[in-house]
């Protein structure tokens, strides 16, 4: 049996073709796995990166190895925020598809040569981090074309329930990746890469045999000029954002360093430098007239501000559990990635739960009340979370938690598919980019500021604090003000990688003998933990503090975005997969709308058949 049937009648020039109930659920499972691949894959060694280290012999705590901790970790996000909306106009160009396809075989042998990294120290480290940006260019081709696939396979009406299970799969899989790394990461640090390699295998080979070229295309010239600007514009933003979080000169932070600074002007200056060559040009790369419609500039924006929220969640939620609490409640510093994943399933859960709802549902009663409630249930948990202890209950925090996820599931899925109805059919690979650009941008960004935000938290206490319990267990003065004045990023790396750095402190500042229980207490569960639980929570009511002030501001956003909005070029496309009917675009089953759902036509409508549709665009 054909996946894919044409209309009674039609020809190939004529009309687009029906698409079988098979296909459509061939086109979902497949981008699903996909998207959760690559999601997975972006924090997967976020988790494993204490093993991934010691397995290639690098200190990452050392000054001189920084570098290698920052771009193993944010490389694969950077070079796919940069890439996924170059990615998507090649798949308006050539081929969603096409893309989408190559984008499984990149990602797969990038794993296989991560995974078999022949080097130790300084070159096995180079090799991850050169790897790992190539395998982020395999994820920007998924990311910027399994959404657009998604969305020509699926009409309208039914659309909400696809892009609900796909989001669910794109964001959740942030945090399963969390779970997975821990377990692999006590096993072999190589299998954190080759877990990729048997998914990956399976679904190139899936994905070359079962999805086929269904969208409208918008062929032209690639657009090189403004391809080359945005990647450099992008790419200097985040690079600088990255470096800001090192130190320079007598500032915790890097954030006044000119080169810093450089980076994030230029990089601004570029980005707006691409929009005007963008307005200019004949083929742009990504149309920014796009952003005139409501719909799509306010579920982006929403988009954006909530990504960059999640990655603060994301983020304080691994140095809160690794750093502190598992170790305070007697698990090993060495078992923490494990157990970490484990205590965050609630989190997973609730956007397992949400997300397919609330985008079945947005398909009938639109996407802005879910996408607007979840947002707001977000920001609830984010000030829940502000005024809860460092030692907390732990069925309370996953109480807390579990309704976050439900929050963002319940987001994630309405919105991007308000933002995909909105665009014209020939348009969807570069919006389905720009989106998911936005939310890997996000992700990116709240490392960097977050990281930030901790930091100067860190900074206004720690060195009192550490000194003072250093003293306490007879290490001399001179050596535990030495080690209080180091710079708090190795410490706020420390407790992000479930790390006790206290050893390490004092063999670099040339503490000789102390008494054996003293030694035991310093190095043991439970004094890095307690040292660090009072600037940690200084440094939580900023960062959460910030986090739900974003959240707030992207439900207004969602807000603001109008009632449920379907392009009439994607209305008229529709017309040929439902095979001659129009569904009910309204979400509300009444109004002139309903008199075209029964309209048969021959892949073009009269002028009054359009006229209904217009009037019929936006509620």
């Amino acid at each position: 049996m054909s996946l894919i049937t044409r209309p009674e009648g039609s020809t190939s020039g004529s009309s687009s073709p029906v698409l079988s109930q098979r296909y459509h659920w061939v086109a979902l499972s497949n981008t699903t796995l996909g998207m959760l691949m690559a999601t997975i894959n972006g924090s997967i060694v976020m988790i494993s990166l204490p093993a991934i280290f010691k397995g290639i012999g690098l200190d990452p705590l050392k000054p001189s190895n920084v570098n290698y901790l920052l771009w193993v970790m944010m490389g694969y996000m950077v070079v796919t925020a940069i890439f996924v909306v170059p990615f998507g106009r090649l798949g308006d160009i050539f081929g969603r598809v096409k893309i989408y396809n190559l984008g499984f075989v990149v990602f797969t042998l990038a794993s296989v040569l991560l995974a078999l990294d022949p080097f130790s120290g300084a070159s096995g480290g180079q090799w991850l981090i050169w790897w790992r940006m190539v395998q982020g260019l395999g994820g920007a081709m998924l990311f910027a074309n399994s959404t657009a696939i998604l969305t020509d396979a699926f009409p309208a009406p039914r659309r909400g329930m696809a892009l609900g299970v796909n989001q669910v799969a794109a964001i959740a899989g942030s945090f399963v990746g969390l779970l997975i790394g821990g377990l692999l990461s006590v096993v072999d640090w190589r299998a954190i890469f080759f877990v990729s390699v048997p998914v990956g295998v399976f679904g190139t080979i899936w994905a070359y045999t079962s999805l086929k070229e269904t969208g409208t295309r918008n062929p032209g010239r690639f657009d090189l000029l403004g391809n080359a600007v945005f990647a450099a514009g992008l790419g200097l933003l985040l690079v600088g954002v990255t470096y800001g979080i090192q130190p320079y000169g007598g500032h915790s932070t890097g954030w006044t360093s000119p080169w810093v600074l450089a980076e994030l002007i230029g990089g601004l200056v570029l980005l707006a430098i691409f929009a005007a060559i963008e307005l200019k040009v004949e083929q742009p790369m990504f149309e920014i007239r796009l952003f005139k419609i409501r719909a799509f500039a306010a579920g982006n924006l929403a988009t954006l501000l909530a990504a960059v929220g999640r990655g603060g969640l994301q983020f304080m939620l691994i140095i809160w559990l690794q750093g502190i609490w598992l170790p305070l409640h007697g698990y090993s510093f060495e078992s923490t990635p494990l157990w970490a994943g484990i205590y965050m399933l609630p989190l997973s859960l609730g956007f397992l739960i949400a997300g397919p709802i609330s985008g079945t549902l947005s398909d009938r009663f639109g996407a802005r009340l879910f996408a607007t409630l979840g947002l707001s249930i977000v920001t609830v948990t984010f000030m829940l979370l502000l005024f809860m202890p460092v030692n907390f209950n732990y069925l309370e925090f996953a109480a807390v938690i579990f309704l976050s996820g439900i929050g963002s599931g319940m987001f994630g899925a309405p919105n991007r598919t308000a933002i995909m109805n909105s665009v014209p059919a020939n348009q969807r690979g570069s919006a389905s980019g720009m989106s998911s650009m936005l939310m890997n941008t996000g992700n990116s960004l709240s490392i960097g500021v977050f990281f930030s935000l901790m930091i100067v938290g860190f900074a206004s206490s720690l060195p009192q604090t550490l000194s003072a319990g250093l003293m306490a267990h007879g290490v001399p003065a001179e050596a535990a003000h030495a080690i209080g004045n180091e710079p708090p990023v190795g410490l706020l790396f420390a407790a992000f990688l479930g790390f006790n750095p206290i050893g390490e402190l004092l063999r670099g500042a040339g503490v000789g003998s102390l008494r054996p229980a003293d030694v035991s207490v310093l190095t043991g569960k439970q004094f890095f933990p307690n040292l660090i639980s009072g600037p940690f929570h200084d440094g939580l009511i900023v960062v959460f503090g910030v986090a739900a002030i974003l959240t707030l501001i992207a439900a207004g956003a969602s807000m603001v975005r109008g009632q449920r909005y379907v392009n009439e070029a994607v209305a008229l496309d529709e017309l040929s997969q439902d095979g001659g009917e129009l569904g009910s675009f309204d979400g509300h089953g009444g109004g002139d709308v309903d008199e075209i759902m029964a309209l048969e036509v021959d892949g073009h409508l009269s002028a009054e058949e359009r006229e209904l549709i217009r009037a019929g665009r936006e509620l």
